[in-house]
């Protein structure tokens, strides 16, 4: 009989992730070891840097960079986390009304240049609202995870002790990307109709875009891959008992297989490129190797 092999996991707390944290879902394989998170993107840099994990929480542009240096993980296509994106960018009224499109040679801040959401968002700014996002001053608060990456030259690190929000109000930067919520009652989105844009978005090119897929240490792939194909199982049971609503629909944000994600990562890494994030274009496939590219049918 095969051994159980114990795992650790990087694992941020969803609804969909709930039910393997607590423990409601098993294998016979596989034994996984949670280590405590209070936000999932604090052990981003540990796991492409530190290979500090054997199964990670990772966000795509981040994997897309760690393949770039021959990180050693390998990507399962189960999407843990994604979101519309048109909502994460914010500006400060009280200071003139601003527009995408007023976004030229501005001054917008941004937690990393690396920031997925920020890649996201930069796309799609670029393909829909008519910004050349090589004519904005991207100002930055941390290192990217990979510290082989050097961040381009239209990106300028924000002064020791600045934050964005308070820049923001301040009138030292036109607009930031913040995240899910608005930080401060006086800030307001800058895309009008940010969720009604996202769904739009999602219908026409194929799925919600995705934050956080899950990796796997690549000699652990090569080794193990019914543990591998069990982890997946639990993954994918673990969101059917959160019984999310857009489940099996056009805006179901946490897709399992590579053909249900194909157009996703092909537009991601088409973003990754064109803002000098990676320096090749990736196929969808090599992005998995034999055995997780299989999985999800």
């Amino acid at each position: 009989m095969t051994q159980q092999m114990t795992l650790s996991f990087w694992l941020g707390n969803y609804p969909n992730t709930a039910a393997l944290k607590k423990g409601e879902v098993r294998s016979d394989l596989v034994a996984l070891d949670f280590p405590e998170v209070k936000v999932a993107n604090r052990g981003f840099k540990s796991i492409v840097r530190d290979a500090k994990y054997d199964v990670g929480e990772l966000a795509i542009g981040t994997y897309l960079q760690a393949k770039s240096y021959d990180k050693p993980y390998v990507l399962l296509p189960a999407v843990v986390m994604g979101r519309g994106q048109h909502h994460t960018i914010a500006y400060n009224p009280e200071r003139g009304t601003l527009r995408p499109s007023d976004l030229n040679g501005r001054r917008v801040g941004v937690r990393a240049y690396t920031q997925t959401t920020g890649g996201w968002l930069r796309g799609i700014l670029a393909d829909d609202y008519g910004v050349d996002v090589n004519k904005v001053r991207w100002i930055t608060f941390e290192d990217p995870h990979l510290a082989e990456y050097h961040d381009p030259d239209i990106v300028e690190r924000a002064p020791e002790g600045k934050e964005l929000v308070q820049m923001l109000l301040d009138g030292e930067i036109d607009a930031a990307i913040v995240g899910d919520s608005l930080p401060d009652p006086r800030l307001k989105h800058l895309i009008p109709n940010p969720d009604e844009a996202a769904r739009k978005w999602a219908a026409s090119h194929g799925g919600v875009p995705i934050n956080h897929m899950v990796v796997v240490r690549d000699h652990i792939s090569k080794s193990r891959p019914d543990a591998v194909k069990d982890i997946f199982r639990m993954l994918g049971e673990s969101k059917n008992a959160a019984e999310l609503p857009e489940s099996g629909t056009a805006l179901d944000a946490l897709r399992f297989g590579i053909e249900a994600n194909r157009r996703s990562l092909e537009i991601i890494i088409d973003y990754c490129l064109r803002q000098r994030l990676i320096p090749r274009r990736f196929t969808v496939d090599e992005l998995f190797d034999d055995t997780t590219r299989i999985l999800g049918g």
